[in-house]
Order: structure tokens, then sequence, then C-alpha cells
């Protein structure tokens, strides 16, 4: 599949027929998260990989209640590393790089996850203290995202976009 078509057919995957992941196709995954782009290569992520169903429903009960995360064979769990990007870039790469650069490594993950064929789901609803609790994350550490992925159980809709016209300004 193609960079475009990824883009294009990427969709929020909320159900999940719960067969695994090629342990080969989580490291892709991973490699993909890895490689997105960051300021100044600071590369302020770590990514958790967590496949214990107690975690995953822990993860579950954090985000509001969305059951679907611990139907999911991996949820990845996507934290920013502030201090990584203030070192070089102070307040701003503290409080927006570090953001900016985990959302490049989640929309990896996203991408390649469905170049790959399986669902994926950034969820961004959570609340981040229990999140760390669950994950029992270190100082330091901001969870920025939940991803589960899997084997979709069907085909999610295609939702409409806003025209090009309201959202161009040309210079």
């Amino acid at each position: 599949m193609d960079a475009l078509d990824a883009i294009l057919g990427r969709r929020s995957c909320r159900s999940f027929t719960g067969e695994p992941l090629k342990e080969e196709d989580v490291e892709k995954l991973l490699e993909a998260m890895r490689w997105a782009p960051s300021a100044g290569n600071c590369q302020p992520w770590k990514f958790y990989v967590v496949r214990d169903p107690e975690v995953k429903r822990g993860l579950a009960r954090a985000a509001l209640g969305q059951g679907f995360i611990a139907e999911a064979p991996v949820v990845f769990v996507v934290c920013a590393e502030p201090e990584r990007s203030a070192w070089r870039y102070g307040k701003r790469g503290r409080s927006l790089y570090c953001i900016q650069d985990t959302a490049a490594a989640v929309e990896n993950l996203l991408l390649a996850a469905t170049a790959m064929g399986y669902g994926s789901c950034w969820v961004g609803a959570f609340e981040e203290e229990e999140v760390r609790r669950v994950l029992e994350l270190p100082r330091g550490l901001r969870p920025v995202a939940i991803v589960p992925v899997g084997p979709g159980r069907f085909e999610p809709t295609r939702v409409g976009r806003r025209p090009l016209e309201d959202l161009v300004e040309w210079a």
C-alpha cells in the first residue's frame, strides 16, 4: 500500500476480533514510531506495548470507560519526555515540541497499522494520572495517546471531511 492509500484508507477502529498480532508486526509498528520526525532529532518519546488483559482493562477505565481498548490484542501507549526536548529548546520544547513529536509518532503508528491491514484508534480522552498509575510511569513521562491495534471486527465507515475551500488560504 502506498502512503497516500494508507492516509486515505485509515479509519478509527473500535471493534477488534481479539486475534493476536504477529511479533514481527509489533516490531514493525515500533520501528514506524521510532522513525517519526522530531524537533532537533530529540526523539522525546517512550512507547509502552501492553498485552496484559488486566492492564488493558485499567487503561480502558482510565480512558473514561472506552472498553474497546481492552478488546485489542495490543495497546500502545505513547508518552512524551518533555525534558528531552527542553534541554535544547527550553519552555517551547517542553510544552509544544515534545507533544508535536509524539503526535507524529502516533500518526506513523496509525498509518503503518493501516498499511498492514490492522485496525487502530487514536484515543486521547483519558485521565493522565490514572494512566500513569496503571502503567507505573516514571516521573518525567507524560502519556499522550492510547492506541489499540489489531484485526478489526468490521470495516469502519468513512466519515466526511470539510471541503478544501473551507480549510485552505492561499498567500
